[in-house]
């Protein structure tokens, strides 16, 4: 059955059941979404975890690339009304995992706002170039988060990762899933550039 056909018919089913939710109230509440098979083109599935499965065991990732991408010092653009912004240009650096490897074109930015209530967001979008000429969209949305003096944990950086990748090349497989990421700000040696160091991973 036709890929993008099968999606659809997802969609629909899934927004019939939410309106359909929405019409009863006490309607129990559906732990999976399991469509009958109704004709030969049509393939049965079951959307969600299984009843003897948690949420730990479901959500696992497959860690796909580490990436040391260089910057630029910081544009300040001041105060606005969502808080304090600035803009830090990426500069190049180079990235490589299991099955892939390359490097991060120069040119892209990284957006930055920290908050009223403290957290900062990032919102940094750059092409990576792989070892065989393919260029990779990242759209990489981070939010850090710093307990204040007394708060038990330390930092909290994790972000959300989108990547657009050729359909005709060998990275079409990153168009089909969802990844998250890590970034670490290092101490930089004498003489060394900035960079920060960013994690990807496949959520499976």
């Amino acid at each position: 059955m036709n890929r993008h056909l099968r999606s659809l018919i997802f969609s629909v089913f899934i927004l019939f059941l939410i309106i359909g939710c929405g019409e009863k109230e006490d309607r129990p509440a559906a732990k999976d979404v399991t469509p009958q098979e109704t004709s030969g083109s049509v393939t049965a599935f079951t959307a969600g975890p299984k009843e003897s499965e948690s949420s730990d065991q479901v959500f696992k990732t497959e860690h796909m690339w580490d990436a040391k991408v260089t910057i630029a010092d910081g544009i300040l653009l001041g105060k606005s009304k969502h808080g304090w912004r600035r803009i830090v240009p990426i500069t190049g650096g180079t990235f490589e995992g299991p099955n892939i490897r390359g490097e991060v074109v120069p040119g892209g930015e990284d957006w930055q706002l920290t908050r009223p209530d403290g957290d900062t967001e990032l919102y940094a979008r750059y092409l990576l170039k792989t070892h065989d000429g393919h260029l990779i969209q990242v759209i990489n949305r981070v939010l850090m988060h710093f307990p204040p003096e007394g708060e038990k944990g330390g930092p909290y950086i994790r972000s959300v990762i989108d990547l657009e990748a050729p359909n005709d090349s060998p990275y079409e497989y990153l168009n089909h899933a969802i990844f998250l990421g890590t970034l670490t700000v290092p101490e930089l040696k004498p003489g060394e550039k900035r960079y920060v160091l960013i994690g990807v991973y496949k959520v499976l």
